[in-house]
């Protein structure tokens, strides 16, 4: 069993705890752990989202009675089919002076904006796009830096009944049109320039592509400086202009449960983005559970997670407006203008719950950093991780670096679930290198190739049971043959994640990777995450991929190496590692070839992506290769003589 880093403490308030007491007391139950109650919640799958949106207190119309029409899992589940709602109505329902959004990017002061202040940005922006023709349906677009003003801007799309939809201003010209084409939106909303790590960028030019791409575009509203010249086509609007009118009410019109609220992509690496659509009311109610009682929010709770409106996680961070907490926006570099600038965000504006990736805790190991020798740190209690798997190398570094008594939260999920299916508890241990918890409502299981549950083993990440925050379909699929492929062709009334996860006897969960990407040398079936946590723990090693390479009839393992500046791949080097994986994990994960290179792919929201280069090094080409972060760096792993 892995060693125990923190331990909860049940005196304090705590979300969970208290709706466990609720629920005990109403079915005269005496459910004392996380783990029991756990059980029960996917045992009683209508009894726990019934009562999930009591407690939450999810402002709605109708009857909950009727919870789920059919228990079956497959696509197309009828949640709450007698109530209706409105997803901005719950965002907004805090209605006074205390802070709402604390925005800011890399060249400008803080802006901070209240909840009433809020309420009245969102009803001036919602009427001006009625005003433009917006009706429910219409899909509303945006290329936006994470601010304020997509906040504003998602709220009013969403209180209308319109479909949100956004990418990240980093995102290339092709990967946007790729996305955005196949939704048809009427209005985009964008920005004329931002800054990354110092650097202004100018969006104009790429903005003026991605337009003549979108024929159904009927407005393209601009965010940027009064000052600045107005553009003579009609078509672009100032988006300052459309606060300028006298409302100061918002007309929430509510929509039955499954009503669409957003559309999220795949990442595209390995084919055209997949649309997925979100309903209103399933991600309203998904992000409560998880907020409430698995994050234990409250209004007393200063949120910042590092995010992009490409990424899941922005979606999931705004919700928590919905907790009445106040949110951070940053928009920049994470180590702008040094390495130690997001921890001293922290600081400056007392942030208790600190959200972030993978990637960005072992960037500050590899560098040595020590927040906690610069940084006070008092009103942090949580930090969130995901984006990949978290090494339980870096658990260390957090708990011997960051801070000791410090809830870490390693979460995952997905695009394809705008929430999570593991992630964390107040309500019990942080065991080193393990997700807590299974998510409560969220019927998680391990199974092996023939559909049996595993326990201890690794397995394929499978949900059993239907849960709220389903996609409602993906979009252009009339028949649902994509839904059903990309989730339910690998095992009958099973969702298959695609995910390679092992599940203990206490409920923690170990995330090795994505299952397509897994190795199978000799048949033996490896996560690639089991060998980054055994590489990325050598002092020299910067960042690592590893690959399966079809290879006479079977398969080798090939890892990249990306070496800290000053050091070299030296024969001693790669025989250490060798010797480590070997007796560590087995001979078997042990690499046929180990190869120096200078970059490693990442997709924009942090993943690596190690599918694109299996094909790269195949000789097949890759497709949208703009959803990277760094694409130039497949050039790296084309014709590599040890490989052909």
């Amino acid at each position: 069993m892995n060693k125990i880093l923190w331990n909860p403490n049940l005196d304090s308030n705590n979300n969970l705890e208290e709706f466990k007491d609720l629920i005990n007391s109403k079915y005269a139950l005496s459910l004392d752990s996380y783990q029991e109650l756990y059980e029960w919640s996917v045992k009683n799958i209508p009894d726990f989202w019934n009562n999930v949106i009591a407690y939450s207190d999810i402002k709605y119309s109708g009857d909950s009675t009727t919870v789920l029409e059919n228990l079956a899992m497959k696509p197309g589940a009828n949640w709450f089919p007698n109530i209706s709602l409105n997803f901005a109505e719950n965002l907004l329902k805090e209605r006074s002076n205390h802070l709402a959004i604390i925005s800011k990017n890399e060249n400008s002061d803080l802006i901070k904006i209240t909840y009433n202040e809020l309420y009245l940005k969102v009803a001036k922006l919602a009427y001006s796009l009625k005003k433009l023709g917006i009706k429910p349906g219409d899909r509303i677009a945006a290329i936006l830096p994470n601010s304020h003003e997509a906040v504003i801007a998602m709220l009013a799309t969403t209180s209308i009944g319109a479909i949100w939809s956004s990418c990240s201003p980093d995102f290339g010209i092709a990967s946007v049109t790729d996305r955005f084409k196949q939704i048809e939106p009427k209005i985009i909303f964008s920005i004329h320039s931002y800054y990354y790590n110092g650097k202004l960028f100018d969006f104009r030019k790429k903005l003026n592509s991605i337009v003549q791409n979108l024929s159904s575009l009927e407005k393209i509203i601009i965010s940027k400086p009064i000052e600045e010249e107005p553009n003579k086509n009609e078509n672009f609007l100032n988006l300052l202009d459309l606060f300028d009118n006298n409302c100061d009410e918002i007309q929430f019109e509510r929509f039955p449960f499954n009503h669409p609220a957003f559309i999220l992509y795949t990442s595209g690496t390995t084919g055209l983005p997949k649309s997925i659509v979100h309903g209103a009311g399933g991600t309203l109610l998904q992000h409560k559970k998880e907020l409430l009682l698995h994050c234990n929010a409250s209004k007393d709770d200063i949120v910042f997670y590092y995010t992009t409106c490409g990424w899941m996680m922005w979606n999931w961070q705004v919700s928590f407006l919905s907790t009445g907490s106040t949110i951070v926006l940053y928009d920049g570099s994470p180590f702008f203008p040094d390495k130690t600038a997001m921890w001293n965000f922290i600081d400056e504006l007392d942030i208790t719950i600190f959200g972030t990736s993978a990637k960005f805790i072992d960037a500050c190991k590899s560098h040595d950093l020590s927040p906690n020798s610069f940084a006070k740190l008092d009103s942090l209690k949580q930090i969130l991780s995901t984006g990949s798997p978290l090494v339980p190398e870096s658990f260390d570094y957090v708990y011997e670096k960051v801070k000791k008594d410090i809830r870490l939260g390693s979460i995952s999920g997905g695009t394809d679930i705008i929430s999570c299916f593991a992630l964390n508890s107040p309500s019990i241990p942080v065991y080193r290198g393990e997700l807590q918890c299974r998510g409560l409502g969220m019927d998680v299981d391990a199974f092996d190739d023939n559909g049996n549950s595993v326990e201890n083993i690794k397995g394929e990440l499978v949900c059993k049971s239907p849960f709220p925050s389903m996609p409602i379909s993906f979009w252009n699929d009339e028949k649902g043959e994509k839904y059903y492929n990309a989730y339910f062709n690998k095992f009958k009334n099973v969702w298959a994640h695609g995910d390679f996860i092992e599940i203990n006897e206490h409920g923690g969960v170990v995330i090795y990777g994505r299952s397509d990407a897994t190795l199978n040398p000799g048949g033996v079936r490896i996560g690639t995450a089991e060998i980054y946590r055994i590489v990325e723990k050598f002092i020299e090693v910067e960042d690592s991929l590893v690959v399966g390479q079809e290879w006479k009839n079977d398969q080798r393992v090939i890892l990249f190496l990306k070496l800290k500046e000053g050091y070299k791949l030296l024969n001693t080097l790669t025989d250490i590692i060798k010797k480590d994986i070997k007796s560590s994990l087995s001979p078997r994960h042990v690499p046929a070839i180990i190869l120096k290179i200078k970059d490693i792919p990442y997709t924009i929201s942090g993943k690596k992506v190690e599918l694109a280069v299996k094909k790269i090094i195949e000789g097949k080409n890759v497709v949208n290769q703009d959803a990277l972060s760094n694409p130039e760096s497949l050039e790296l792993y084309k014709s590599i003589p040890e490989l052909l």
